[in-house]
């Protein structure tokens, strides 16, 4: 068994994996796949349509350069080499490394006009995941937890916010909504299968449940509250006809070629699949951007298998009528400099928040809108600059719920899920 294969973060307490908790829990599980437990998932748009809205994130780990993705500068010592290439949208053009995106840019928006504020790594992936920078002792949830928390069955018997790839954590919201993190997509999570059964199995469970009961009277009884809750949503998963989402069982060659043979376009592949089985909140990763050196020599295959997975995703969730309830959104954390280093052995870009873009579509989005503008030298937002605030008040619209609601951390403060951004109107039907 791939031992990194599950962990979930905990607010407090720092982290513990999924892993060992499956491996406690399931001490006396009957092994699921001998006992021919797994069964198609038959699940359909119509199931979907009324199970409520879904969101998929595509996070593209270490930034996107913005002039080699949506908002190419030919003409200019800026843009470098990169080509362009019409797409569906009248007057927008892609660099060249997006031809199926192109293809389907009527279907969906651009912005081109992010403005951000953090450009290192981390601050970044915080910023961009939770709406709100990483400052002070309060730890924002991510996107996904909230939705979850809003959307999300607490009583589902898999999780609400799946992650393939490690990512941030619940925040406040605590590990009823924490990211179910999966490290290979098209797999079953590891330590499903039972190593224990029968009394055995219940001696251990009875054994953890005194240990919690000591760790609650030592004065930590709210982690013991979350190891039992931990507890209780491994062993429904343990036993959840739709664990079949977590892998590619049933899918066709023509469809899993679609997607691509690589790690990225079995996650996207993985993703459709959970959505389809009403996980609401997805978030699919591909790493490798961070091109300060070697950016022409390294960028066609990153873009080209994002190009592929991502389409393929979006044909597909069009194709089975899921689009109108599943929002899709694909990012990174900030965008690249527009004049090219001197970075040896070859040039690349470095960090920079000024302006970088996005792609969002499906649920409430308009297609075939290009929000925004940049000079033609790339350092300057001169039409519609769009904050992080304002995209995670869009997201929030989008998704149904109310972006101003305000939460209550366990500390008892009261915190708006967005304090000072407004919805890209012109991107919402």
């Amino acid at each position: 068994m791939n031992n990194n294969l599950l962990h979930v973060n905990l607010n407090a307490g720092g982290d513990i994996t999924r892993r060992n908790l499956l491996r406690l829990a399931g001490g006396g599980f009957a092994s699921l796949a001998g006992a021919g437990f797994l069964k198609s998932l038959g699940v359909n748009a119509e199931e979907l349509k009324r199970q409520g809205r879904s969101c998929i994130m595509v996070f593209l780990n270490g930034a996107p350069s913005q002039m080699e993705t949506w908002d190419p500068k030919p003409g200019h010592e800026n843009g470098g080499p990169t080509k362009t290439i019409q797409t569906a949208q009248p007057g927008v053009e892609f660099a060249e490394y997006w031809p199926k995106l192109a293809k389907l840019a009527g279907e969906f928006s651009v912005i081109r006009s992010m403005k951000g504020k953090e450009a290192a790594h981390e601050r970044g992936r915080f910023h961009l995941r939770t709406g709100h920078r990483l400052l002070g002792p309060t730890r924002f949830p991510h996107f996904g937890s909230l939705v979850a928390h809003k959307l999300g069955d607490p009583e589902s018997d898999i999780p609400n916010f799946v992650s393939l790839g490690n990512t941030v954590s619940s925040g406040f919201l605590g590990v009823e909504v924490a990211p179910f993190i999966v490290d290979q997509a098209g797999q079953l999570p590891a330590n499903v299968k039972a190593m224990q059964t029968g009394p055995r199995q219940q001696r251990r469970m009875e054994l953890l449940s005194l240990q919690d009961q000591d760790l609650g009277t030592s004065g930590a009884k709210r982690i013991a509250h979350e190891h039992q809750e931990l507890y209780r949503k491994a062993s429904k998963l343990m036993t959840s006809s739709r664990l079949n989402a977590f892998t590619l069982a049933g899918e066709s060659d023509k469809t899993k070629q679609s997607y691509g043979n690589h790690a990225f376009g079995k996650s996207c592949l993985v993703a459709r699949r959970l959505v389809e089985s009403g996980v609401p909140f997805v978030e699919v990763q591909r790493g490798g951007w961070d091109m300060h050196q070697s950016l022409w020599q390294n960028i066609p295959k990153t873009a080209g298998e994002v190009d592929q997975g991502v389409s393929a995703l979006w044909e597909d969730l069009r194709d089975r009528g899921l689009l109108e309830k599943t929002l899709v959104v694909c990012l990174g954390e900030f965008g690249r400099t527009p004049k090219i280093n001197q970075k040896t052995p070859a040039v690349g870009r470095d960090h920079w928040a000024k302006n970088f873009n996005l792609l969002i579509g499906g649920s409430s989005i308009r297609g075939g809108v290009c929000v925004g503008q940049t000079s033609p030298d790339g350092l300057d937002i001169t039409d519609r600059p769009v904050s992080v605030e304002d995209l995670f008040a869009t997201l929030c619209t989008a998704m149904d719920m109310d972006p101003y609601e305000e939460l209550i951390t366990p500390e008892g403060r009261p915190l708006q899920i967005v304090s000072e951004g407004f919805e890209v109107s012109e991107i919402l039907s």
